[in-house]
């Protein structure tokens, strides 16, 4: 990986089959505009959505940041006060599936034993990514802060002033030792840039983000379900390995950890992916 390890590297495949992530990827609307749905359910206000459908801006801006912010702390994270119109313009924006869109890609093959899917592999074509490279204490301070920086970029802190639209997964790339047993501080989050603005990616305002193009990559793909911490990592990437026919064709020292769910969700839709060797 060029950068730290912030760009995917792989190459070849090819595939006929292009299409979004199996159902065990896929989330509900709510998944990247709420945190835990029992959090919602206590308060006795339902959805995120159904919040932004009934409030006037500045009380839904106010009452989207609480909600937030009180998930936030229970991963000692700390969500600003600027956060409130980016969280308020994702998730009026996201009521519509239109701007909503997965990363495509080729499905090569697959592996599965008694039924169940050990692996996909991948072909992801090159691209246009926002990129931050996070370095906080713990891998879940990186990856929230990383997020919410790319919200800002998403919801207008961009060159063209405007609502870019979503994509999924969020990727983060993490670093390990060559035994898998230590994950790197530095952690990369990174958003694939819509098809409409791949051609000419509007520029962040923000200097810690860059935009890189990610060149094809081949990717081994397993789906997992819950936090993403230091430890989860560790365990799926030693999984994966064992599991692979041929471990030694991908490399052996930045993963990608794919989020189809908010990274403080209580149940997060996750897939850990190996990179093949280009």
């Amino acid at each position: 990986m060029d950068r730290g390890g912030c760009q995917m590297n792989g190459g070849g495949g090819g595939g006929s089959d292009r299409s979004g992530p199996d159902p065990h990827g896929m989330i509900t609307l709510e998944d990247l505009e709420s945190f835990s749905e029992d959090q919602l359910s206590d308060s006795g206000n339902g959805s995120l959505e159904e919040e932004g459908e009934t409030m006037e801006d500045d009380e839904d801006q106010g009452r989207l940041l609480h909600y937030w912010q009180d998930v936030a702390r229970g991963h000692q994270v700390e969500v600003a006060q600027d956060m409130a119109e980016p969280i308020q313009q994702l998730t009026s924006n996201n009521q519509g599936r239109s701007q909503r869109q997965h990363i495509p890609f080729n499905l090569l093959g697959r592996k599965e034993k008694c039924g169940e899917l050990l692996y996909e592999k991948r072909q992801y074509d090159k691209g246009h990514w926002a990129c931050i490279t996070m370095r906080e204490d713990t891998y879940e301070q990186s990856i929230c802060y990383g997020f919410m920086k790319i919200m800002k970029y998403i919801c207008q802190q961009n060159s063209l002033g405007d609502y870019l639209g979503m994509t999924l997964p969020i990727v983060t790339v993490v670093r390990t030792d060559e035994t898998h047993s230590v994950v790197s501080n530095d952690v990369t989050v990174a958003y694939f840039l819509p098809e409409y603005l791949q051609a000419q990616p509007p520029q962040p305002t923000e200097n810690e983000i860059v935009i890189e193009m990610w060149p094809a990559t081949t990717v081994y793909t397993r789906p997992f379900t819950g936090p993403t911490n230091e430890v989860t990592i560790i365990e799926q990437v030693n999984t994966m390995a064992e599991i692979l026919d041929s471990p030694g064709v991908c490399i052996n020292n930045s993963f990608i950890v794919a989020g189809y769910t908010n990274p403080a969700h209580s149940n997060r839709q996750n897939e850990i992916w190996f990179l093949e060797r280009p």
